[in-house]
């Protein structure tokens, strides 16, 4: 760890030469909104994956020439099914009226549709832990019944998910190399200047007999300090714009997907953070390696 002498000069270095850092810090806040934005998306689209999956539900859509009779031994049937814990009618009026209340608002020109627009269905309940291969056994069986026009599972809408997580974890991925080489350029370019700017008193320092270390340790605090405060910058932009998105779209976020948007995890900001540091630190010594001579 870096000595209290080694923080306070780099403390006085960063006070005087202010401007150059905060341009800095800036810069590497933009890079990491990039990055905390594609994690941000990914956090939620994961999310989304494990509520559609966690689902255990099933439409089974019902013909308009299915009768009350055929409606209730239809039920009956299904509660009997391995697997099934309830099952539900929901007719077409009760659908049309769900619909309209609670994602078209009373005011919208589709809450005007004639119920013979909704057909009526049966919501089937199945255990969480029913595997996919029994849910499509069930699902195919479902079909066969002249009752049934069309029965429709989350399976389809979580391979879709599955699909765009795995593609927006490999835009994070290239998201990330970017960041790297963007914290260890920019980083690299401001301590080599800082070390321009003082290089009378790092010259004065050798000739005094000041090790390379004694040297380097400013430079590599403040390539620290330019990093992790880059991180925490982004982060905050990015809490700051998440509360304004989600006060305008929070309630129909969470209608449309089943949850309600989250924030980064307490984990994933640390480790922004923490990698931001590192990075920084890396890019200072890197940039020293060759300007400090003995």
């Amino acid at each position: 760890m870096f000595s209290i002498g080694t923080t306070r000069r780099a403390r006085r270095g960063m006070l005087r030469e202010w401007r150059l850092h905060a341009l800095s810090i800036f810069s590497l806040a933009v890079a990491f909104v990039c990055l905390g934005s594609a994690l941000l998306v990914v956090t939620n689209l994961r999310a989304v994956e494990e509520r559609w999956a966690r689902a255990g539900r099933a439409s089974v859509y019902l013909k308009d020439s299915a009768s009350q009779d055929d409606v209730e031994a239809f039920k009956a049937a299904l509660i009997r099914v391995p697997g099934v814990t309830a099952a539900h009618y929901v007719s077409a009026g009760q659908a049309r009226a769900d619909f309209s209340a609670r994602e078209l608002g009373q005011n919208s020109p589709l809450a005007a549709l004639p119920v013979e627009a909704f057909p009526a269905s049966i919501e089937v309940e199945v255990r969480p832990d029913m595997s996919d291969a029994d849910l499509a056994d069930m699902v195919a069986k479902l079909k066969k019944l002249p009752a049934v026009d069309d029965v429709e599972t989350y399976q389809a809408w979580t391979e879709r998910l599955s699909r765009l997580v795995r593609g927006g974890v490999a835009a994070s991925g290239v998201l990330a190399f970017v960041v790297f080489a963007a914290v260890l350029a920019v980083v690299g370019s401001t301590i080599r200047l800082a070390l321009q700017r003082r290089k009378t008193e790092v010259e004065v320092m050798k000739l005094v007999g000041a090790t390379d270390a004694f040297v380097k340790g400013p430079f590599v605090v403040e390539g620290t300090v330019q990093g992790a405060a880059g991180a925490i910058g982004a982060i905050a932009l990015l809490a700051i714009l998440f509360a304004l998105v989600r006060g305008r779209l929070d309630a129909e976020l969470a209608a449309l997907i089943g949850i309600e948007p989250s924030f980064l995890p307490w984990h994933t900001a640390f480790g922004m953070v923490v990698l931001g540091g590192l990075l920084g630190a890396l890019a200072a010594l890197v940039s020293l390696r060759k300007l400090v001579i003995v």
